[in-house]
């Protein structure tokens, strides 16, 4: 025997003999869609749930460590390597309607994983970056998903959240971010009220989108800094009533997306990713000089 086949970790062991949906060796996976049990569960245990074989390859990929795996027979296969680099995390094999039991809705793809819940960065290491989205009080699950996956998609940095914003780690807002949030740098503010002046002081341009009567249309912002390239942080906010007035006002750039029919604005996500899109050329390394319509190192509004 080869030192190298000595040292290999064992296979995780297949665990066959799981018949009924209370037992405790599936409490990872129970009820979730209930999202205020999930919630204290989740925390209080240290995990994440990935649903879907991409996701829970991104997060393994992503060196998030599973604590087990609950699949269908039928996604052994595809799941192999996967499995094999996931240090002996047990793999619950059970049929589609049991899953369906514990989890409470029918898992039509049949492949889920548990995963140890890790927070890989704080607010300092996002500072450091060139272009962040800032999301005041999103609490949709679904919309944060959808904002880290088009900032990750579109080629941004990461994501700063307010204290009560949605937690990117719930199940739902890992399957619609297709698992980017396990490779997206993402970071919670400790602090709503200081965060545009932060985000100043740390050398942002601040672009708020709202609906602000002095707000910019965004193609014009987009032409300017095609000029004048800067370190950006776009703001966005709740799905209701957009973002605060502190926010918007505290804001260097208020902007909008110019829109039609009648139609007064976009969901937050399909905003945000507009947005990135329209500011994504701009370089970090570019002057941070001013000119009109870009308030270059303060909040206040030039009336």
């Amino acid at each position: 025997m080869t030192s190298s086949s000595a040292s290999a970790a064992p296979p995780p062991p297949l665990v066959r003999d799981v018949v009924s949906p209370d037992d405790p060796r599936l409490a990872d996976y129970v009820r979730l869609r209930d999202t205020s049990l999930r919630k204290h569960l989740e925390f209080e245990q240290g995990l994440c749930i990935a649903e879907v074989e991409k996701v829970s390859r991104r997060a393994v990929e992503a060196g998030y460590r599973p604590r087990s795996f609950l699949l269908a027979e039928r996604w052994l296969d595809a799941l192999a390597d996967v499995v094999a680099q996931s240090a002996g995390a047990p793999v619950y094999v059970v049929s589609e309607a049991l899953a369906e039991e514990v989890t409470g809705f029918h898992v039509h793809r049949g492949a889920l994983a548990s995963l140890r819940r890790e927070r890989r960065h704080d607010v300092s290491d996002l500072l450091g970056m060139r272009r962040l989205v800032i999301c005041e009080d999103i609490v949709d699950h679904t919309n944060v998903g959808a904002i880290l996956r088009n900032v990750a998609g579109l080629g941004w940095d990461g994501v700063l959240l307010s204290p009560r914003s949605a937690d990117p780690l719930y199940r739902r807002s890992i399957k619609v971010s297709m698992g980017t949030v396990f490779s997206l740098p993402w970071a919670r503010l400790p602090d709503w009220h200081a965060a545009p002046s932060l985000l100043q002081a740390s050398g942002f341009l601040t672009v708020a989108m709202t609906l602000a009567a002095d707000a910019v249309p965004l193609p014009e912002i987009a032409a300017q800094l095609q000029q004048e390239p800067r370190r950006l942080a776009v703001l966005v906010g709740t799905e209701g009533a957009g973002l605060s007035e502190r926010w918007a006002a505290a804001a260097a750039v208020r902007v909008q997306i110019p829109m039609y029919a009648g139609v007064d604005s976009l969901n937050v996500a399909a905003a945000t990713a507009v947005a990135c899109y329209a500011l994504g050329a701009t370089s970090p390394d570019s002057s941070s000089s001013s000119s009109p319509g870009i308030r270059g190192d303060t909040g206040q509004s030039s009336g």
